[in-house]
């Protein structure tokens, strides 16, 4: 009981943080998340909810499925042909920055060498979402964010297996190169295997259902939505990456949905809405989970009576060298090798939900003072790659004024969409009461309709239903397709003009398709 209660409070936090992001556009809900995190814990009346962070839950319940959902919106045609650079960023820049750091820290600072392996190991991954909300409505360069997208669903294995190697020396004493090595191989490849073998197991299945009668739309996406749990799970008990396994079986189910989305399209788009659904809420309850362990981290008894503060030079030291050592990679490795795409590469390698993961994996097995000072070091690296991140990014790149243009420019386009739909439907011949209904919808389209209007309309619909006949109700449907036409023939003709990007234009003609099924579809039709 206590941990749905936990749940739902957090789910709250993730729903009121997402409407006041509404209210201020131009701050990342990210950062709302983060707020109401921190308030949850702070607040008495919510903070005694909160159950300590399962790291394992956190894991296969809300990052395997993130990274399984990221995974599929990724072709898998373009990893092959970055396969090279992947590999480059994911792997070897990886490494690279764990050698020269773990190098650097014991000469600094008062710690050995595998503690500073196991530091830097947390460090190394970088986060997608994260990215997302520290560019907030900038014009970042397309190939920077892909190539940044791709090393974040990757890098994620090499910073575990990293880890794993710095537990390991720390334990025994000894570091075996060859062996780690090996390991860092057998869980990649292990984990990229496992991953696409079930994954193509899944989808053999799915596809002989979808061509029998016995193919059941809810139990498919139910299904679905399993599989990067099973998938993790499976890979897990057998040794090799969870993440890796699910990004796989994503990238395979990408290459699935495009050559069966027709099939059965109601199954397709319940599948695609649940898919939105479900990584906005889990986005938003990373950082919420974020928030709240920031707050109990700063309000615990080692954070106020540790006065010699080198967990915060330490941490400043772990994002410094991972910045240069990117910067560097960058400069000779990545992109057009300018020094202006190099730095917007290294800053972008924003660091969240992995790292913090990682560091809450280490309970039990570092003593409480060191457990202690790493969940602060990481602390401080996640705040710096984003807070620096967004700052410098808003002093450097410039406005996307076509994505911060985009709401007022298909308001109006909306506006003259109904319009000529409204025009329409004037020219033909109705009952009075079926043409207010007609009107009434439309209008809704632009939410042009008052507060008292709706409760009218509602009052009607409620309490005089019977005063709509048989016939009437048919004549109301055609009036609307008639006008759904002319709305779609409306922004057809805009597209002949190039004046409007085509995505802007898709979009509102999906409305209308979509307006369109509510009208036809037997299974969603109201009238």
């Amino acid at each position: 009981m206590s941990m749905f209660i936990a749940l739902f409070v957090v789910l709250v936090a993730v729903a009121v943080s997402e409407l006041i992001a509404r209210l201020l556009p131009r701050i990342s809900s990210t950062y709302f998340n983060l707020l109401f995190g921190i308030i949850l814990a702070a607040w008495p009346m919510t903070s005694r909810y909160i159950p300590e962070f399962d790291n394992e839950f956190f894991m296969i319940v809300i990052l395997a499925p993130l990274l399984f959902f990221e995974g599929q919106r990724t072709q898998i045609l373009q990893v092959q042909q970055r396969l090279k650079q992947i590999i480059g960023t994911a792997g070897i820049l990886a490494i690279i920055s764990a050698v020269v750091i773990t190098m650097i820290l014991p000469n600094l600072f008062n710690m050995t060498f595998p503690l500073a392996l196991i530091m830097v190991a947390i460090s190394t991954p970088t986060d997608a979402t994260a990215l997302e909300s520290v560019i907030g409505g900038r014009a970042f360069p397309r190939s920077s964010h892909e190539q940044l997208t791709l090393e974040s669903l990757f890098n994620d294995a090499t910073g575990l297996v990293l880890l794993q190697a710095g537990i390991i020396w720390w334990q025994t004493g000894h570091f075996n190169f060859l062996q780690n090595a090996g390991t860092l191989l057998y869980a990649a490849g292990g984990g990229a295997l496992i991953g696409f073998m079930i994954a193509l197991l899944f989808m053999v299945i799915r596809q002989w259902l979808l061509r029998t009668s016995i193919n059941a739309i809810y139990a498919q996406n139910l299904v679905y939505l399993l599989t990067p749990i099973i998938i993790y799970i499976l890979a897990e008990a057998i040794g090799v990456s969870g993440i890796i396994a699910v990004v796989i079986a994503g990238l395979v189910n990408n290459s699935e949905a495009n050559r069966s989305r027709f099939s059965s399209p109601r199954q397709m788009h319940l599948g695609l809405n649940l898919v939105n659904f479900l990584t906005s809420i889990l986005n938003g309850m990373v950082f919420v989970i974020l928030g709240l362990n920031l707050e109990l981290i700063f309000t615990s008894q080692y954070f106020i009576h540790n006065n010699n503060w080198q967990w915060l030079m330490i941490g400043v030291t772990v994002y410094l060298g991972l910045l240069v050592c990117r910067l560097l990679y960058a400069k000779y490795k990545v992109g057009d090798h300018s020094w202006r795409s190099a730095g917007l590469f290294s800053l972008g390698g924003v660091h969240a939900t992995v790292t913090l993961a990682m560091t809450f994996s280490l309970r039990g097995t570092l003593a409480t003072n060191l457990y202690n000072q790493a969940i602060l070091v990481e602390v401080v690296v996640i705040i710096l790659s984003m807070v620096t991140a967004t700052v410098v990014f808003n002093l450097k790149l410039p406005v996307d004024f076509d994505a911060r243009n985009r709401p007022s420019r298909q308001r109006e386009i909306r506006d003259e969409m109904v319009k000529s739909g409204i025009e329409r439907v004037k020219k033909m011949y109705l009952d009075p009461a079926v043409r207010a209904l007609v009107m009434y919808d439309l209008q809704d389209q632009i939410r042009s309709n008052t507060l008292r209007s709706f409760f009218k309309q509602w009052h009607g619909v409620s309490q005089h239903q019977e005063k709509i006949n048989v016939l009437q109700s048919v004549d109301q449907r055609r009036a609307l397709m008639h006008a759904f036409n002319e709305e779609r023939r409306y922004l057809h003709s805009l597209a002949l003009t190039h004046q409007i990007p085509s995505d802007e234009i898709y979009d509102l003609y999906s409305e209308v398709l979509l307006a369109e099924s509510l009208v036809l579809d037997p299974k969603s039709r109201l009238i």
